[in-house]
Formats: structure tokens, sequence, C-alpha cells
């Protein structure tokens, strides 16, 4: 457990003083008092002076320091239902999805596990599918109908080049439609060029947040080799970064990689899994390695329980205001029924 005013903890050493400050006033009350007869004597040491008499002072207490920790504003790492509004998915459509060293293949397998997730998805949030090879396109509108959903993907077409940064750039216009972000000028550059070496940056200013803060969307990469065109993933990355947007990235296919061939050529491709590391890392995301179609499939059921039930940290002084108040509530109602008086 943490504090987010924790300044306001130096008070807790007011408790010892008020634990002595009781002591020193019963026994100077016992010192004082004057007993004439044997029978006065019983009736003060009776029931009612025994044990009882220190409880709702205990409970007082207990609430003071309940309360005093309420103050500093605890918080602490729970699981709570997640708040994910919206999830977009980015999957690579590059040629080297033809692979067979994922059966049947990598696209087809990819397809499959897609689809299962969305039939599967979390209640209350929508989808949105953005496709990405030498290029990278919002194929699908962020939507809760499976079918839409399904049909967008059924359509994918494999393209030439891997562009991992330009589909961050889509998603996260996507996700921030009212921010102004220039897709084109990101991912072209300002003189209108692809230029896969200038740094991404975003046209609007906005005034950075914490890492991993923004609760309403969250994007899932899922890729299968090395970029070979458009931004960096890493420039976009910080883009999102800065918006508080978590990317959580899937390494599809082996890591020691496959040769695919087409139309009278060979390329060797691997899979580029630092950049996925660096990028879910930068954005407090995860990253998963999928070098299976059962494995994809797993990957995809993880995410679905991650996007319902979300473990994460939040301020918990409420649930320290409560207990105070019900600890001395109780203190006073049995001071009054055991005493007849207040604690």
């Amino acid at each position: 457990m943490s504090f987010l005013w924790p300044q306001m903890l130096w008070m807790l050493p007011v408790l010892p003083a008020c634990v002595l400050g009781y002591l020193w006033l019963m026994r100077r009350r016992k010192q004082a008092l004057i007993y004439p007869s044997l029978a006065i004597v019983r009736e003060a040491i009776g029931p009612r002076q025994g044990w009882r008499r220190f409880v709702p002072p205990a409970l007082m207490l207990t609430a003071l320091a309940s309360g005093l920790i309420a103050i500093a504003r605890p918080t602490a790492v729970v699981t709570l239902p997640s708040q994910f509004h919206t999830i977009l998915l980015a999957i690579d459509v590059s040629l080297s999805m033809r692979a067979t060293d994922v059966q049947p293949d990598r696209i087809s397998a990819a397809q499959v596990a897609a689809k299962a997730f969305i039939e599967d998805h979390p209640p209350r949030s929508r989808i949105g599918i953005v496709s990405f090879g030498g290029s990278a396109q919002l194929v699908q509108k962020p939507t809760d109908n499976s079918e839409d959903l399904i049909a967008a993907i059924d359509r994918f077409q494999l393209q030439r080049g891997t562009a991992t940064g330009s589909a961050l750039v889509v998603a996260l216009a996507t996700l921030f439609p009212d921010d102004g972000i220039d897709v084109e000028s990101v991912v072209f550059g300002r003189s209108g060029r692809s230029d896969a070496g200038r740094s991404a940056s975003a046209p609007a200013p906005r005034a950075p947040v914490k890492p991993g803060s923004y609760s309403s969307g969250v994007i899932v990469l899922l890729s299968d080799g090395r970029r070979t065109t458009g931004p960096d993933p890493i420039e976009v990355a910080r883009m999102a970064a800065d918006r508080g947007v978590r990317v959580f990235t899937v390494g599809f296919g082996t890591v020691e990689g496959a040769t695919i061939g087409f139309d009278g050529w060979s390329a060797y491709v691997r899979l580029d899994e630092e950049t996925l590391k660096a990028v879910a890392d930068m954005t407090r995301g995860e990253y998963y390695h999928a070098g299976t179609a059962a494995d994809l499939k797993k990957v995809y059921e993880a995410l679905n329980a991650r996007f319902v039930m979300e473990r994460g940290e939040t301020e918990v002084t409420a649930l320290f205001a409560g207990f105070a108040a019900i600890l001395a509530i109780a203190a006073g109602l049995l001071s009054m029924i055991w005493f007849g008086r207040r604690a």
C-alpha cells in the first residue's frame, strides 16, 4: 500500500499520546475515588467497570487511526471491473503472414483466433479493427456488432511491407478523434513522402498524462515481422504513452523465422520481439509471444479475461474513512448501552 499524501502521516504519533493520556486519566480517577463502604466498592468494580470500559476507547482509537490513514489518501493494487470501452485490434496483414510455420498459415490462424476473441469479447465494450501491411487502414470502426467485425476480418488482403508504426497512429486517431491527429503527416512526414526514418509527432499539442492512465480504450497490436516502412513504432508508442493509452503487443510466429515466396521471389522473415516488447513497456502494456495457433488463442483468452477484470492500483481512501466511521459509531453506541454515556 502507498499514499498520495504521505506527508499527512505525521499525525499518527498522536495515537500513542492519546493512549498515554487515557491511562493517566484512568489512574488519576482511580486515586481520586474515596469509597465509604464495601458495597460501593463492589458496585464500582463490578461488571460495569471490567473489560467493557476499555472497549469503546479502543474502538475510538482504532477509528482515529483509520481516519488519519484516510487523510493520507492510501492506494492499493486491487482487482476491479475493467473500464475499457474501446478495444482496437491492429492486425498484421503483410505478405510474411503467408508463412506456414504456423499451420495452416499465419494469416489463417490469426483470423480464426481474432474471430474467437470477438465472439467472446468483454461485455459493454466495442471493438475496432486496423489492418496493416505497407500501409494501415481502419477496416472496421469500433462496434459491438460481431457480424460486422468478423466480416471485416474475412476481407483481409495481404500487402507488401510492414508499417507497424502506421497501425499505431491509425489506432490512436480512432481513439482520440477530437485530437486532430494528422495521420498522413505522421506517416509520410511533413514533405508528404513516405519516410521511415522520421520521428512521429502529433500536430496538436496535448499535455502528457501518466502512461497507462487512460482507462477508456486500449490497443492490441499483433505482428509477425520487422517494420519495413512508415514511422518508427517506438516514436508512435511515445504518443500513446503521453495519452495514457496502453498497447498490448503480440508477437506471432516462430522466433527462428521463416522463408516465404511470392511471384518468383523469396524472403526471410523474422519476428521483431525487441520492438514489440519496447512498445508494450513504454505504454505500460504487456508483450505476449504466440508461436502456434493454439498459443495465439490462449493469448486472446488471457486478454479477454484481462479486459473484463483488471488488476491495478486504485485509491482506497473511502474504505478507511468508512471503516473509521463504523468504528466511531460502534464506540458511541456501546458506551451509551453499557454506561449510559458517550465514550
